[in-house]
């Protein structure tokens, strides 16, 4: 039967619901939480002019990059002689790395810059955390189509703990959210596209079997670049590009079904499966190649002549016949990373900060970046005893508000089958479900900043909950104010927290009962 005016109508706004018609204030609401994210993660940059934290090992990683192309190995006291200004700090002898190169070029761009100096080490780092507030504020209203629920989570993302310490840190995690992040927006940018077309074709997918292709897909590709990238950062991207891969098919079918297709599932199979596998999962492989340019294109990389003193049938996990056929640079960079992945299967020692990630949503366990105490007249310190620490804490208001946010997306997604709901529990069960997996089975030593990789998304949790608790415009004007009371209450609390909190992940110095009570003292953040 043909569709009535009112059905297409309403078949059209399915597949394209209107975005905001909002002009300027689109952009000038994500910009200005975006200017607030500058703030607070430049603000005082190069404190503590210290490596914190594992940036003993990156800063000094990235610095070589710069001069030799790979990693190279440190003399002892590599530290004090670069915080001195004495740059004279690697061997002859390459570096045994287990992570990929690129988040390290990340902050060697920063370093090429300003310098082997704590700014220079954190800058492009902190320049991709600001970029994110930006990104999720866009993407939030995007996928929401109200500007102010994106500005809104755009402000939460800018006020997190977490997100403000990595981003302030030299460390591979803050860089590997922002290329899973963007990813993210790619791909969501290549679902409008896609129910755009579908929306221009309704006539032919009105009750044909499959209906019509959806075109050239040039988002998806971006995005699977951006997973690339992502791999080349952390190995653990590798569930986003499986997550990210997948979701993108099933709103294939929700396109075709939604547009009239008799056989949503059969035309995403016939039309859409294979060209999104080629647009995400090679694409992301050649990216993550490409991002191993500078160990591949020297012959001084650790383990980069392995293979001209081995043969073939030495690789493992690679049949004979094909290790026979592949370039001897990729066949080192096999062996390589057979090594490396045999290191992180079986890490396992203990550290006084690792965590379990059943804890990490309720802050059960953070970490502490630095921390040094002074006596009365030390550092500023007016009292007998002072404290000063970089701890990796998120805002608790948000972390524990995230709690209720991931609770309602579940029960949208079941309930209502909002695809926002679902997108977003598919992007934290990405970033969390597998540490879960590592810690019961291998007992893999692992942290709580790793979570930083899906903060944006329960940020996208928590801000879709308040745009629902504020409802929508056209609500009664007594539903919106006790609506706007609670979330105007919540963002509040939010402030509050990171004011009082916000000395503890900048390194300030604080009277100890100060720092003690900050901490709301509570003894596992100690």
């Amino acid at each position: 039967m043909p569709r009535s005016a009112q059905g297409r109508a309403k078949t059209l706004t399915r597949l394209v619901p209107p975005m905001p018609g909002d002009g300027w204030w689109g952009w000038a609401g994500p910009i200005a939480v975006t200017v607030l994210a500058a703030i607070l993660r430049f603000w005082d940059l190069a404190k503590p002019n210290s490596f914190v934290f594992d940036e003993t090992y990156y800063a000094k990683d990235a610095w070589a990059l710069l001069q030799y192309g790979h990693e190279q190995d440190f003399v002892k006291k590599a530290d004090e002689k670069i915080l001195d200004g004495n740059l004279d700090v690697f061997t002859a002898d390459p570096s045994y790395v287990v992570h990929p190169p690129l988040g390290k070029w990340v902050i060697a761009s920063g370093e090429q810059l300003f310098g082997l100096t704590p700014f220079g080490w954190r800058f492009a780092v902190a320049v991709l955390g600001t970029l994110s507030v930006l990104l999720t504020a866009r993407i939030v209203r995007r996928i929401s189509r109200s500007t102010l629920v994106g500005t809104l989570a755009g402000f939460l993302l800018a006020i997190d703990g977490l997100h403000i310490v990595m981003s302030r840190t030299a460390l591979l995690d803050l860089p590997l959210s922002f290329f899973i992040l963007a990813a993210f927006g790619a791909f969501v940018l290549d679902r409008d596209m896609a129910r755009r077309r579908a929306a221009q074709k309704l006539d032919d997918f009105h009750g044909a079997g499959v209906g019509p292709p959806l075109g050239f897909r040039p988002w998806r590709i971006v995005g699977g670049v951006l997973l690339g990238c992502a791999l080349g950062t952390k190995w653990n991207a590798i569930y986003f590009i499986v997550a990210f891969g997948l979701l993108t098919v099933f709103w294939d079918v929700s396109a075709r079904r939604v547009a009239g297709a008799r056989s949503p599932w059969l035309g995403m199979l016939r039309r859409d499966a294979f060209p999104a596998f080629v647009s995400v999962v090679p694409v992301a492989l050649a990216t993550y190649l490409v991002t191993w340019t500078g160990w591949i294109a020297t012959t001084t990389g650790y383990h980069r002549n392995w293979a001209q003193e081995n043969p073939p049938g030495s690789l493992r996990f690679l049949p004979d016949w094909l290790a026979g056929v592949v370039p001897d640079p990729i066949r080192s960079l096999w062996h390589y990373h057979v090594e490396a992945f045999s290191f992180h299967s079986d890490l396992t020692s203990s550290h006084p900060y690792e965590s379990h990630p059943a804890g990490w949503a309720v802050l059960a366990r953070p970490v502490s970046f630095f921390y040094e105490e002074y006596g009365n007249g030390e550092m500023g310190c007016e009292v007998d005893r002072c404290a000063r620490e970089v701890i990796a804490l998120g805002n608790p208001v948000i972390w524990w508000g995230a709690i209720v946010g991931m609770l309602m997306m579940v029960w949208l997604l079941v309930s209502r089958r909002d695809w926002r709901a679902g997108a977003i529990l598919t992007a934290i069960a990405a970033g969390w479900l597998p540490w879960f997996w590592y810690a019961d089975h291998n007992g893999r030593t692992m942290f709580y900043f790793y979570a930083v990789a899906f903060v944006p998304f329960l940020v996208m949790a928590v801000s879709l909950t308040l745009g629902r608790v504020l409802g929508p415009s056209d609500a009664p004007v007594f539903r919106r104010a006790w609506g706007a009371t609670v979330v105007g209450a919540y963002v509040l609390l939010a402030v509050l927290a990171a004011a009082a909190m916000y000395p503890l992940w900048v390194g300030d110095v604080l009277p100890y009962d100060d720092w003690w009570n900050r901490l709301l003292r509570i003894h596992s953040w100690v």
